[in-house]
């Protein structure tokens, strides 16, 4: 089972929101409820991107106009990458304040629905990376792993390695003997993570996830 479905389901990815013409409104404490659980030392390197999946083009995402976090007294502008992804601050203060996560779709409101990505921060996108790298980032998604696990054991799947996505998936690249991109996709087991001096790529990958397995 992929990480990304995985999730869905132990963190209740179920937020509750407003539609107005395609503007769709979600109470930022929805959203806090989870990237808090990302605020720790053995967790800080990873982040959840938000964004909404069309339901009439199976694995396309929803574009976005524009996102904003808006309270009372401010609007806050969100980032929106080119696929149709953004991220929330973790701030108890919005919380507090009832702030609503506000986000303009080009398509209708009623053919998108909402996706999580867990995923490395933006920092961690290169096409260099050396053991000790590779190593951080693995033992960045364990911890989280095990600390979701520590209650909920019986769904969490096993960090098996880590997955590189790319943004053109026609790419394929022969890195070494054994280890190649292909469509777009590297896959890393922990064994080959641990036998890596120094991986160069062709180019810095999308985002990087855990591989994992039930």
């Amino acid at each position: 089972m992929k990480a990304a479905i995985v999730l869905s389901i132990l963190l209740n990815v179920v937020l509750i929101f407003t539609v107005q013409a395609d503007v769709i409104e979600v109470e930022y404490k929805r959203f806090y409820s989870h990237t808090k659980k990302l605020d720790s030392e053995d967790t800080q390197s990873l982040q959840f991107a938000f964004g909404f999946v069309n339901v009439r083009q199976p694995g396309t995402l929803c574009a976005i106009r524009t996102a904003n976090i808006i309270t009372p007294k401010k609007t806050l502008s969100l980032e929106v990458s080119p696929e149709g992804r953004f991220t929330v601050p973790t701030e108890k203060a919005l919380k507090l304040a009832d702030a609503m996560v506000q986000v303009d779709l080009v398509e209708a409101a009623n053919v998108c629905d909402m996706s999580v990505q867990l995923e490395t921060k933006a920092y961690l996108l290169n096409t260099e990376y050396a053991t000790k790298d590779l190593q951080h980032i693995y033992q960045q998604y364990t911890s989280f792993f095990n600390a979701m696990g520590s209650f909920m054991s019986f769904l969490m799947p096993q960090v098996d390695g880590l997955m590189f996505q790319f943004k053109d998936p026609q790419l394929d690249y022969v890195i070494q003997p054994g280890l190649q991109i292909e469509q777009g996709i590297l896959r890393l087991s922990q064994q080959q993570l641990h036998a890596i001096n120094t991986l160069r790529l062709p180019r810095a990958p999308l985002r990087i996830t855990a591989l994992t397995s039930r």
